[in-house]
């Protein structure tokens, strides 16, 4: 018989993304599309790939990141694409490339994803065609940082904004959403967002409505005043009518250990209110930059990045400390501008935050750290191994569907996270036995075990950056050009499918 179909994967257990149960199917595809999934006769495919014993799930959708240079520096975004993730979201907690051009080193946390020569995109549109130009293997679904508006169009900015510079980061993000943005990202928590009051949040964000956009949000706080940042990330939703998205939800400190147990209930009346959604990270500790009033919040430190003392990074700042005779407050102020990892988180709570329904799962992770945290590569699987199939928290299907059909819906990435006719062609097939998170604190950089074979757009291998219009491309197709490199992934076995 002559074959139908580029491709095949045949005789695995296929999870859809909606929380369905698995079924026993092949799944063809046909140029970026999945164009069948059913019991289809030998031969249907020009290439047929046994996957019998796997999961064949759709790509994972990394709902929050700060991927943003990332997609220029690695682009064969093997941090992510090991884990099976096929989309990322870049630009959350304030923090986007563009749009922004600076003169001088960018004030943290611009820092964590930039030096000041990486700030070179004066329009958003500017930086989607550069990702446009030379693609990435996955595809990347972008936000507009506020910190980022802030810091281009305020020169202070331990104050609320004046009506002028609202109005020229009301021009910016109106540009940026022309050009594809999905969103607007703020991080309340830090110094440039610092002082911004809600109404400066609502003048911006009440351009999202119209454009199909949504708003997400490091909030204020996360500690003792966790409930009000809850009520007023609501309440921005409320006034500007637009989707909220709470970004890593925990609570910090052992003082507030627990208190997830009056938090949830508070998002479970929201969501039955107004569009609302919120994603999390699977481990007890943080990540970012390295700020003093943090370190005697947190049970242990350790250093990830320090421009002033690289040799440092991968340390606890309390053998720091002690190495250097000095108290751990010292030190901090020694090293930086630095990065951090913090314990400060009950398991508890994070399991908690898991296992509420409406939770979605983003890695948070930090690419340019020289040491990071392991959520760089190991979040995906670590919930699939460790809190699915080790702690029984969720089905794997609920497991999947939070990872892939909850965020494409709660983001508006249409034919996205899920298996069927006429869906993008982004699959992960993995082994549910076996999938499990390698990247330990100690070492970091280690990829995933079980993730067998990832497909991005289909046999039109390579990523693109989406937004919220109809699906498809905006420039040019980047399959041919990315299906040019021939990326195979080697060492942990994740083959993206050429």
């Amino acid at each position: 018989m002559q074959a139908r179909y580029a491709l095949v994967l045949r005789g695995g257990r296929v999870i859809d993304g909606r929380g369905s149960p698995p079924v026993s199917a092949d799944v063809a595809v046909d140029g970026e599309r999945i164009a069948a999934v059913s019991r289809l006769p030998a031969g249907s495919g020009r290439r047929e790939i046994d996957v019998d014993g796997l999961v064949v799930a759709p790509g994972f959708i990394d709902v929050h990141t700060h991927d943003d240079r990332a997609l220029f520096a690695f682009p064969d975004m093997s941090a992510k694409v090991s884990q099976g993730v096929t989309t990322v979201v870049t630009g959350n907690c304030g923090v986007s490339l563009a749009p922004l051009t600076l003169e001088s080193a960018p004030p943290p946390p611009l820092d964590l994803i930039g030096d000041r020569d990486d700030y070179r995109f004066n329009r958003f549109a500017d930086y989607l065609a550069a990702v446009d130009a030379d693609p990435p293997a996955l595809n990347a679904a972008c936000l507009v940082g506020h910190s980022s508006l802030r810091v281009g169009c305020m020169r202070e900015l331990d104050r609320p904004a004046r009506e002028a510079e609202i109005a020229a980061m009301r021009e910016k993000l109106n540009e940026a959403l022309e050009a594809g943005a999905i969103g607007l990202s703020t991080g309340l928590w830090y110094a440039p967002a610092n002082a911004t009051p809600k109404s400066e949040i609502v003048a911006l964000a009440e351009l999202l409505h119209p454009a199909g956009a949504v708003y997400t949000t490091h909030m204020r706080d996360e500690a003792e005043h966790v409930l009000d940042s809850v009520e007023e990330s609501f309440a921005v939703g409320r006034e500007a009518d637009v989707r909220v998205m709470i970004s890593h939800h925990k609570v910090i400190g052992k003082a507030n250990f627990g208190r997830t147990r009056e938090t949830l209930p508070r998002f479970e009346q929201a969501i039955a209110e107004q569009p609302v959604g919120l994603d999390a990270y699977p481990y007890v500790a943080s990540s970012t930059v390295l700020r003093p009033f943090m370190v005697p919040r947190a049970q242990k430190v350790l250093v990830t990045w320090s421009k002033r003392r690289p040799e440092m990074a991968g340390r606890y700042l309390a053998d720091i400390a002690a190495e250097w005779g000095v108290s751990e407050a010292e030190a901090c102020e020694r090293v930086q501008p630095a990065g951090a990892v913090y314990w400060t988180m009950d398991e508890a709570d994070v399991r908690r935050v898991l296992a509420f329904e409406h939770t979605m799962v983003g890695s948070d992770g930090l690419p340019h750290d020289q040491h990071p945290h392991p959520r760089l590569w190991g979040t995906f699987p670590r919930v699939l191994g460790h809190y699915c199939r080790e702690i029984g928290l969720f089905p794997l299907e609920e497991a999947v569907r939070r990872m892939t059909g909850l965020p494409a819906k709660r983001f508006g990435l249409t034919n996205r996270g899920r298996i069927a006719p006429g869906a993008y062609a982004d699959l992960c097939v993995f082994d549910p036995a076996t999938v499990i998170d390698k990247a330990t604190f100690e070492q970091p950089v280690t990829p995933a075990a079980g993730i067998a074979y990832v497909l991005v757009n289909g046999d039109r291998l390579g990523g693109r950056v989406l937004d919220r219009r109809p699906p498809g491309p905006r420039v040019a197709s980047p399959g041919d050009a990315a299906g040019a490199r021939g990326l195979t992934l080697q060492g942990f076995g994740a083959i993206l499918i050429a």
